[in-house]
């Protein structure tokens, strides 16, 4: 077996048997892609049934170089992976990684924003341009239903339960959840489906995709990351702000506001509540001015 054939079953694996997204699968991929370019660089003759410990140490040395923990963290975890399916399928007796530790990495506490940065955030948004509708309502939707950047890519009309007040969302693993949707966030997404999306030509294939490039087609995660940089920068709001973030602040601003856990994991996706536990640490102040005004010896 060599590492092209082993790749291109081990991706068929994870898209067939685990259900895994197109993006997962690509980074699980990359990951093993990085070992192959080491192993042909310095002409090691190694295939994925005989290569050692030794082989996968002196790899891990050479990325930990120029990779940060978190980044090393997840090869390593991708190639575990990759070598326990190897095993799954009887091509090897032990998996390569059980020796190699990941490097130790903090809990990477998630940025948020304010109501009042985020509010900032879409008073940037240019209506004098054809795609000002549509991106305000990118941001609505991120932050008003917390969604992932692929949920809101593939988000399509038929989603749309709006006189029930939800949409439906296929998250990680095309596991379908509900979602409740805010009148606000409906009235926003609304207006450029009625207005600035009904002027754009669409390709055949993309009739039923809500958020469109003004050539018709689905808009890819590039461009909303681009659209979100460029607003912030425009808001001058000096954080790392992503995507990702408004998901953050969706469950962060439900949580401060009394929120169950369990209905933010819910809204979220996430299959662990251990995952949506993150949120907790947002909730400090919240929690420490919850006890100075409930408590019965707050005054004594």
């Amino acid at each position: 077996m060599n590492w092209k054939n082993s790749l291109n079953d081990y991706t068929n694996y994870l898209s067939i048997e685990r259900g895994l997204s197109d993006n997962s699968i690509t980074n699980y991929s990359l990951d093993i892609i990085k070992l192959i370019n080491y192993l042909e660089s310095n002409e090691i003759n190694a295939s994925p049934i005989t290569i050692s410990k030794t082989d996968i140490q002196q790899f891990i040395y050479e990325i930990a170089k120029i990779l940060h923990e978190r980044s090393q963290a997840r090869i390593i975890s991708g190639l575990r992976g990759f070598f326990d399916y190897l095993i799954f399928e009887n091509y090897r007796v032990d998996n390569p990684m059980d020796l190699i530790e990941s490097p130790k990495i903090g809990q990477k506490l998630p940025d948020t924003l304010s109501l009042e940065e985020i509010d900032t955030i879409i008073s940037q948004v240019d209506y004098s341009k054809a795609e000002g509708e549509r991106n305000h309502a990118i941001i609505e939707m991120l932050y008003g239903c917390g969604l992932r950047v692929s949920e809101l890519t593939n988000l399509k009309i038929s989603d749309l339960y709006f006189e029930e007040g939800f949409i439906a969302v296929t998250g990680k693993g095309n596991k379908q959840r509900l979602i409740p949707i805010a009148e606000h966030t409906q009235k926003t997404l609304q207006n450029y489906l009625d207005n600035s999306r009904t002027k754009v030509t669409i390709k055949k294939d993309y009739t039923n995709i809500i958020f469109l490039n003004r050539r018709g087609s689905i808009l890819t995660r590039a461009m909303i990351f681009t659209i979100v940089k460029n607003l912030v920068k425009r808001a001058r709001i000096e954080k790392n702000i992503s995507p990702h973030t408004f998901r953050h602040s969706f469950a962060t601003h439900l949580l401060e506001n009394g929120a169950n856990l369990r209905a933010i994991q819910q809204m979220l996706g996430h299959e662990s509540i251990t995952t949506t536990e993150i949120y907790m640490h947002l909730d400090r102040q919240h929690l420490s001015d919850t006890l100075n005004k409930f408590h019965p010896r707050k005054n004594m």
